[in-house]
């Protein structure tokens, strides 16, 4: 029974958080929803102007795929829609292939779409949620340092009403816009500042209101009342148009074979992106809340987000840690806040729309500065510079690859570079010589240096994994004991820090007892856990190494070492180091 409620629950975890729905947590998410949908316009228009889609795009994308996400999805608060780091990289992607805003460039975003959603659906449904703890942190921080950075590049022809050929790399678009600062437009110049600083002033002074709506209004009344006294053909000054007030229309991605192994690479990069930033968002929320969230069911949630938003002219949606986080600031207590939000869009597109004719690409571009400044995390920035090397490099890899690579690649970069230095922490094991401390309780075993060693026993602690990886370390270890230490013929590890062995791990550990049985001495295993023994004993090397080697406490391991140790060596030995010494009475040479 309890099998298949698991079951349900996997395929529909709704059903773990719908019984909990009452007056008040409906009240609470009514209200955080609706503050999510007003939030969301802005953004959702300023989103699509980066991804190259038709503004109304940015809108859709927070529709249905945030109340699919809602419901599939295992995180309470985390909201699902268009994010600026997933429409830079579409953008950047697509570009090359067909005209930003033209229908072929939408139909490449819908296909690019359901490829994500798809690979998002097939890696939750493998259990691969724990995919994300392998990709740093600082990848994120990176990348989306580096791609606040060209977002703002990208509309400096916007904000000044300069033309700027479209496509080009950071420097292009700076060298481009050097050679057109004489011919920059001051009423275009004066929205866009217009609606900065109206922006930054609100979100310092008057923190609850919504800054980006304050500031597209502020934005947008300066343009009406500069081409009413001056004229559109003096001014100069372009509107986004009015947006189609209808519902999110059903859309058809195309299955070209041509275009899915274009499209590939691209989509395989945002899929880690976007996984890692949502998954990485609800359990930052989660923690504040009480929640564990299922990296599993998150991959599955965001999966059929995207292919129903691929359906329904939406395009790469992710968890949005802004949104997110003022859902839960809001007062959300279940999905059904994201639901609502999402169901609110619809309803306030339908009133709005025709307003966006009045909407100049100078506020946009206003807008998108803030949006870009907001992403730059400086003091995350700082944190990494200061506590670690390897995280700054991967920090800066990713940050100069969105500068300078397509931005797909930079992503790659950074997650490659994130696994190269993972598995050469891995790889490097601690390993640790120990003797017994006459000092402490039970006579535990200590590194102390200044403590003597047994003169034929040396006794090793290993605190990593024995795999393909880690065991050219080993090996240096071991050839390391034998050339400094070449009368301890017999060797014990401490086992207790090792969880598994791969094939490769229990061979070396199969040569090394035969190397040591060659040489007259043996070869010992202590505290073994249960991992170690079964991936030991799968590939028969328990039976090699000798079971009767193989100790589960320290006590019995010394007991039964003591026993082949050449007690010759023992009558004459002054360390005297185990309480199994005593048997053995001491020589004093004349």
């Amino acid at each position: 029974m309890s099998t298949r409620s698991d079951l349900l629950t996997r395929f529909f975890p709704f059903l773990i958080w719908w019984p909990k729905l009452d007056r008040h947590t409906v009240r609470g998410d009514l209200l955080a929803g609706l503050t999510g949908a007003v939030v969301v316009l802005p953004q959702g228009v300023a989103f699509a102007t980066i991804a190259g889609m038709p503004p109304e795009y940015g809108l859709y994308a927070g529709m249905v795929p945030a109340i699919v996400a809602a419901l599939f999805g295992s995180s309470w608060h985390l909201v699902s829609g268009p994010t600026t780091a997933a429409s830079i990289v579409l953008f950047s992607s697509l570009s090359v292939y067909a005209e930003p805003g033209s229908m072929d460039y939408v139909t490449l975003a819908l296909t690019m779409t359901l490829m994500v959603g798809v690979i998002e659906l097939v890696l939750g449904l493998a259990r691969m949620g724990a995919l994300v703890n392998f990709i740093s942190h600082s990848v994120i921080v990176g990348f989306t340092a580096g791609a606040a950075i060209l977002i703002a590049s990208k509309q400096l022809k916007n904000f000044f009403g300069v033309e700027i050929p479209r496509g080009g790399h950071l420097h292009d678009i700076l060298i481009s816009f050097w050679h057109q600062i004489p011919h920059i437009n001051g009423y275009v110049t004066l929205v866009a500042l217009v609606t900065l600083l109206s922006g930054i002033a609100v979100k310092r002074w008057w923190p609850k209101l919504p800054y980006l709506i304050v500031a597209m209004v502020a934005g947008s009344l300066v343009s009406v009342a500069l081409t009413s006294v001056f004229g559109v053909e003096t001014t100069g000054i372009a509107t986004v148009g009015a947006l189609p007030s209808s519902l999110p229309p059903l859309s058809a991605p195309s299955f070209s074979l041509d275009t899915i192994k274009n499209l590939a690479p691209a989509s395989l990069a945002v899929t880690l992106f976007a996984l890692t930033e949502a998954v990485s968002i609800g359990r930052s929320l989660g923690a504040r809340s009480g929640q564990r969230i299922d990296g599993n069911q998150e991959f599955i949630g965001q999966g059929l987000s995207n292919i129903a938003g691929s359906f329904f002219s939406g395009y790469v949606a992710t968890g949005s840690f802004n949104r997110s986080g003022l859902n839960f600031q809001a007062g959300a207590k279940t999905p059904l806040a994201a639901m609502f939000a999402g169901l609110f869009l619809i309803v306030i597109v339908l009133m709005v729309a025709p307003l966006a004719a009045y909407l100049p690409n100078a506020a946009m571009a206003g807008i998108l500065f803030l949006v870009a400044w907001g992403l730059i995390d400086f003091h995350e920035i700082a944190h990494v510079l200061k506590s670690s090397r390897r995280e700054t490099g991967i920090m800066g890899v990713t940050f100069l690859g969105a500068l300078f690579l397509e931005l797909e690649f930079a992503i790659f970069a950074g997650v490659i570079l994130s696994l190269v230095l993972y598995l050469m922490r891995v790889s490097k094991p601690r390993i640790i010589s120990r003797v017994p401390d006459p000092r402490l309780p039970g006579r535990k075993f200590n590194t102390d240096p200044s403590l003597p060693m047994c003169p034929q026993l040396h006794i090793l602690r290993i605190d990593g994994s024995l795999f393909f990886g880690s065991i050219n370390h080993v090996q240096e270890a071991f050839a390391d004991l034998e050339e400094h230490y070449p009368q301890q013929k017999h060797l014990a590890i401490v086992a207790e820090g090792i969880n598994f062995a791969d094939i490769t791990g229990g061979a070396i550990m199969v040569e090394e007892a035969r190397k040591r049985r060659a040489r007259g001495g043996g070869f010992y295993l202590m505290k073994v856990k249960q991992g170690l023994w079964e991936s030991l004993e799968s590939c028969s090397c328990l039976d090699a190494i000798g079971p009767n080697n193989v100790f589960q406490s320290k006590t019995a391991a010394l007991t039964g070492i003591f026993q082949k140790l050449d007690k010759n060596v023992c009558r004459r030995c002054d360390k005297r180091i185990f309480r199994e010494c005593a048997s053995v009475p001491r020589e004093v040479s004349d």
